[in-house]
Order: C-alpha cells, then sequence, then structure tokens
C-alpha cells in the first residue's frame, strides 16, 4: 500500500516541555486513521506537524513523501495544496457567506467568475448533503452540523489527496455526530482521498476507522485495527475504550 503520512520518532519541546514523545506511525492512501486521546494529550499537535505550523524537535514527518522539516516555505506551500483541514470549531469566516467560505481558496488564488465560483460552491455543498439553499447565509445563520458541514466543503473544493478532520463531532449532538461520520465515510469512497481523524469520541471512531492510534501524555499506547484495539491487553488502552463506549465496549469486545 502506497504511504500517504509517515512518521518517524517525531518529539516536540515547546518552551523546553515536552509535547510529543517518539511519535511513530504511518497512514496509508484511502484509509481512515484516527488518533485518539484526552485532552491535552497531543492529538491536534501532530497534525500541526504534518502540516508544516510546528516543527519537529526531533525526528522525521513526511507527507507525500516529502520530509515536512526540510522543506522551504514555498515546497510547504505546495505540499499543503494537497491537504484539506477541517477545524473543530469549522473556523468559517464570519463576514463571508457560505459560497464565498466554500471557495475561498479559489477566491484568493483565482481569477474566475462570480457565477462559476458559485457553482462550484454548490457542487461541493451538495457533496456533504447541502441543498445549495444556504449558498447565501452567513455562519451566524447556520446550525452546528451544518457549520461542520461547509467547513467541510470548503476542506475538499480543492480535491485534495488527504483531509485532516480536527475533532469533527465535537459540540454536535448523537444524531448529527452519526451524519457527520458517514460523510466521512461517502467522502472517502466519492473521492478516494486519505483521512486522518483526531477524535476523542470513540463511537465515531469505532464506527468509521480502518485504524486507531491511542495516545496519552504525548506517546503512542498502540496502533491497531478496531480489533486490535478492542482486544488490547494493555491497561491503559482497555480503560480508556471501556471509559469511552460504556455498554458499548462489552457488547463489542464479547
Amino acid at each position: 500500500m502506497k504511504k500517504v503520512v509517515s512518521v518517524e520518532n517525531l518529539s516536540l519541546e515547546l518552551n523546553g516541555r515536552p509535547i510529543l514523545k517518539d511519535v511513530s506511525f504511518e497512514v496509508y492512501e484511502g484509509e481512515v486513521f484516527t488518533i485518539l486521546g484526552g485532552s491535552g494529550s497531543g492529538k491536534t499537535t501532530i497534525t500541526k506537524c504534518l502540516v508544516g505550523l510546528l516543527r519537529a524537535t526531533s525526528g522525521k514527518v513526511e507527507v507525500f513523501g516529502k520530509d515536512v522539516s526540510s522543506l522551504t516555505q514555498m515546497e510547504l506551500d505546495d505540499v499543503r495544496k494537497g491537504i484539506g483541514y477541517v477545524f473543530q470549531g469549522a473556523a468559517l469566516f464570519d463576514s463571508l457567506t457560505v459560497w464565498e467560505n466554500v471557495v475561498f481558496y479559489h477566491l484568493e488564488h483565482g481569477k474566475h467568475k462570480r457565477e462559476e465560483l458559485r457553482a462550484t460552491a454548490l457542487k461541493y455543498l451538495s457533496m456533504v448533503g447541502l441543498s445549495g439553499e444556504e449558498l447565501d447565509l452567513y455562519p451566524s445563520e447556520l446550525s452546528g452540523g451544518m457549520k461542520k458541514r461547509v467547513g467541510i466543503a470548503r476542506a475538499i473544493a480543492t480535491e485534495p489527496q488527504l483531509i485532516i478532520y480536527d475533532e469533527p463531532t465535537s459540540g454536535l449532538d448523537p444524531i448529527t455526530s452519526r451524519l457527520i461520520d458517514e460523510l466521512i465515510l461517502n467522502l472517502r469512497e466519492k473521492t478516494g482521498s486519505t483521512a486522518i481523524v483526531v477524535s476523542h469520541d470513540l463511537v465515531s471512531a469505532f464506527s468509521i476507522s480502518d485504524r486507531i492510534m491511542i495516545i496519552k501524555e504525548g506517546q503512542v499506547v498502540q496502533t491497531g485495527t478496531k480489533e486490535e484495539i478492542l482486544n488490547s491487553h494493555i491497561p491503559f488502552v482497555r480503560e480508556f475504550i471501556k471509559k469511552g463506549l460504556g455498554e458499548l465496549y462489552e457488547a463489542k469486545s464479547g
């Protein structure tokens, strides 16, 4: 299988404090890879290293076969063109309409006509299950679930090879959360993209993931398939899964 991401012995210190410690993992083309951990465990920090927002203190971070830490700004920008990022709070621009948010990259870097861009926005909104009635609305007029969908539409509007979802179900009710899970899987099928999902939502993780990595205090505790994680003999993993899934843990592990 083709590697999209390869991380070897990644360590990161900020202001002399260790944040990530000897983190290693690989993500393969077309898979949904979920990073699970509690608040402050380093999940989002890993993704910031992947996109070059933070530079590793030591170790290697490769995306699309390129060592992110050694790239010039221009080379890094080129790598980022292949990555779509869905922020935890959607991070939509309040002063822009839905369609302007979705095609923001094209507004900034292209010379397309307004109607062409609206049509492009509609295309990607339809891919995330929105009808297009939302085109001229502003973020303040959207529900939490709709904001997430618009954020995902913006992330896929550049047709990236890799999509990073930072807590995609955070703050959503259970029904909307499961709809977002379905959307992540549907987009993988439609676009052939690879997904890295950062989450503390274990129900979501066990619904959508091909493989799961559990981290604690900046260190990898275990990486494996859903079955391998569920049947783990590592005490921390067993307790983490049991607390996160509750009664579902007994049913899944049984």
